[in-house]
């Protein structure tokens, strides 16, 4: 008896195929792997400012995305500000859920896994007496974060465990949030 391995056909939206021949193509070519990723933002009254992302640095010339993106930004009332958008640590804690569900979908894709729904509660503990400036002992950033996941997919808790655990350890936002970064300001 001839015996075959069937590749289960998955719809997640990643095109993985495309994705596996740029990291192909990268590894020989590892000079153009190296990104540098733009926004800009633009003060618009109170807290409230506004971000703009269009373009980036990649694959060895300048990039453009097909439109440009705008990102609000501001603080609640309970700060005496106007409500025009989340604060910037929503934004971190969104683009932190975003990076690791994106990549849960990725993996699944690559993985023969189809999703039908996947949720991240993310959740970051702050006290905001250093940001305040009441105790310059108290850190300014989160002092815990937590994600969880809610994943309805044709496989095991196993096979979910290890979409979650692959996609963290490939997650940029992760690395970005979990370890230290060099970062430079100046004034122009």
């Amino acid at each position: 008896m001839n015996v075959q391995n069937q590749v289960k056909a998955v719809q997640n939206g990643v095109n993985t195929e495309a994705l596996l021949g740029a990291r192909a193509a990268l590894a020989d070519m590892p000079a153009a792997a190296q990104f540098t990723w733009r926004a800009t933002c633009e003060w618009v009254d109170g807290t409230h400012s506004r971000s703009v992302v269009k373009g980036f640095f990649g694959l060895g010339e300048e990039q453009s995305h097909t439109k440009s993106f705008t990102v609000e930004s501001d603080h609640p009332p309970q700060f005496a500000a106007a409500d025009n958008g989340p604060t910037p640590i929503e934004i971190v804690l969104s683009a932190l859920a975003s990076c690791l569900t994106g990549g849960v979908a990725a993996v699944a894709q690559h993985r023969g896994i189809q999703l039908h729904a996947v949720t991240a509660k993310v959740e970051g503990d702050m006290d905001i007496a250093g940001v305040l400036g009441i105790d310059a002992d108290v850190r300014n950033g989160f002092s815990a974060v937590r994600v969880s996941f809610d994943i309805d997919a044709d496989a095991t808790a196993d096979e979910i465990a290890a979409l979650v655990a692959q996609s963290q350890k490939r997650s940029a936002v992760f690395d970005i949030v979990t370890n230290p970064t060099n970062v430079s300001v100046s004034v122009a």
